[in-house]
């Protein structure tokens, strides 16, 4: 009925629909330089990240939890877990993208990192749960490589562009993912306290692992890299889910993680009966063999986080466009301006900065320079991205109000999510005490990315590169400090490449507020002097 006091006006309209390459300004920059074919893959990808459909499908893989299923009808122990279609959708399409193994099989022009990054940024916005096992299938070639046979054996599968979710031998599947355990209950980070022990079998490079993980995610990949006990050390296996005869391996899931974030992809408790599983690399250099996984993992996290981060911005922004205070715009309200726009400048430093990263390792193979920037900067980045995004999530939501805090939104979910990638692949502390042991072995690392900051700052580089270095050596005399390089090598590092690529206005905005003076801990609080709404237009700029 006309008039009727449960007419809805006022209300910002659904948020979704949109492309999320083309909307973006910011991506669309950073891949002005790709391939055309690569550019259009990129436009398809954020087409159908970006749908109603595939917000869709997000919402009821959260909405419909993973289910264990240790036995079988007759009583047999199959260790299985039921996910629901939607989840095996999302993990359809990304496969089907190539998200899992694109940098191992496209030449791409050079862009191979750094247009992953791209898929990995727009996928992120949508749905994080399935990124877990692309994510670990991409990074766990970096350790097979180390096992030539293995890698001969296992590479094809993980090549393949085909979803195949059937629980059976992967010789039998048309395609394979790769999945991951470290973590003990008595160590956590500190695999080095790890307890689970492997035993030789007598075949050449097959062994027997008893033990336990306390977290191994993606519970339904294909084959894990585990890291087990071989006399004193820690050596690195492939262990698959059926044995070469056909039979299940003796992985015993022992309940699912009821977690905090992502509800989607399951992770579990494991105990390993002496179950089957085939050395990678040198027995004893296992840390030194996952680890190239590992620092794959970390450069996801970023990305992932910075995708995040995007979502929770334009979401923000595209309500406050559509919801009028007092007759006017939200937008246009002063306080409101400025706080999107403070939010926008570390959306924008959280982005160029983790695609700067992927473009050290597109090139680090030939240029000394870039390999430094990848040994410095990824741990640096994992840690200010990461710790970013939960309280920038939070700003988000609490632009939209009561409707961001409900289930309706997609922002609790992405809020949930945020944390994980702090903690996942290495927390805070274990990144901060990377930079110093990298520092130490090697303190011409330091110089050689101070130099690339030189190059692509600017103007207030060489202060900032004095702190960098005062920093350091601080952090050197006093392990406790070492946050304060982390985050500075980070800021530095998002404000370079700010200068390098996008309007001055930004760079000069991000280092006044960023490395020009301490900044206020809460979003808002630039000045009159920084055209606030510029900002926000720039980043999101308006449909149509």
């Amino acid at each position: 009925m006309t008039g009727s006091t449960h007419d809805v006006f006022n209300q910002s309209p659904p948020y979704g629909g949109n492309n999320l390459f083309s909307s973006d300004p910011m991506l669309d920059g950073a891949a002005a330089g790709f391939p055309d074919a690569v550019r259009r893959d990129l436009a398809d990808v954020g087409q159908f990240w970006g749908s109603a459909d595939a917000r869709g499908l997000a919402r009821l893989a959260n909405q419909n939890l993973p289910e264990l299923r240790r036995y079988d009808a007759n009583g047999r122990r199959r260790d299985q877990v039921e996910l629901h279609p939607a989840y095996h959708a999302l993990m359809r399409r990304s496969v089907a993208g190539g998200l899992h193994c694109s940098v191992w099989d496209d030449d791409q022009g050079g862009t191979r990192h750094r247009a992953r990054a791209a898929r990995l940024f727009m996928t992120a916005q949508t749905e994080s749960g399935h990124l877990c096992p692309m994510t670990m299938t991409h990074a766990s070639v970096a350790s097979l490589r180390h096992g030539p046979d293995l890698f001969v054996q296992w590479l094809p599968r993980v090549l393949s562009r085909t979803y195949d979710r059937a629980f059976r031998p992967a010789a039998d599947k048309r395609g394979a993912t790769i999945g991951m355990g470290m973590t003990e209950k008595q160590g956590g980070t500190d695999v080095r306290a790890n307890t689970s022990v492997a035993e030789p079998t007598g075949e050449d490079g097959f062994y027997k692992i008893t033990g336990h993980k306390w977290f191994m995610s993606a519970p339904m990949s294909d084959a894990f890299l585990v890291l087990a006990r071989t006399g004193e050390a820690l050596s690195l296996f492939l262990m698959p889910r059926f044995l070469p005869d056909g039979s299940v391996n003796a992985i015993r899931l022992e309940q699912l993680k009821d977690k905090l974030g992502n509800r989607s992809n399951a992770s579990a408790e494991v105990e390993f009966d002496g179950a089957g599983a085939f050395l990678v690399g040198e027995e004893g250099r296992g840390i030194a063999t996952i680890l190239e996984m590992a620092t794959l993992t970390r450069v996801d996290c970023a990305v992932a986080s910075a995708g995040l981060m995007r979502t929770g911005l334009a979401e923000a922004v595209h309500h406050c466009r559509h919801r009028q205070v007092s007759g006017v715009p939200l937008i246009d309200q002063p306080l409101m301006t400025r706080v999107l726009a403070d939010m926008a400048l570390d959306q924008a430093g959280a982005f160029a900065l983790t695609m700067r990263l992927a473009e050290a390792y597109d090139m680090m193979t030939d240029r000394p320079e870039e390999a430094a920037f990848a040994r410095l900067m990824t741990p640096a980045a994992k840690y200010w991205v990461c710790k970013s995004a939960p309280a920038f999530l939070y700003e988000a939501m609490e632009c939209l109000g009561g409707n961001g805090y409900v289930e309706e939104s997609a922002l609790p979910r992405h809020y949930r999510e945020a944390p994980v990638n702090a903690i996942w692949e290495g927390s805070g502390n274990v990144m901060c005490l990377d930079l110093l042991r990298a520092i130490e072995r090697d303190p011409a690392l330091l110089d050689a990315v101070g130099g690339i900051f030189a190059q692509e700052m600017g103007p207030g580089a060489d202060a900032a590169v004095n702190v960098l270095k005062a920093a350091a050596s601080v952090s050197a005399q006093d392990e406790g400090s070492a946050r304060v390089l982390a985050e500075q090598l980070a800021l530095t590092g998002a404000a370079a490449a700010l200068r390098r690529d996008y309007p001055p206005v930004f760079a000069d905005a991000f280092i006044e507020t960023r490395l020009g003076r301490p900044w206020a801990a809460t979003y808002g609080m630039l000045d009159n002097r920084f055209d606030a709404r510029a900002f926000v237009d720039y980043v999101c700029p308006a449909a149509g």
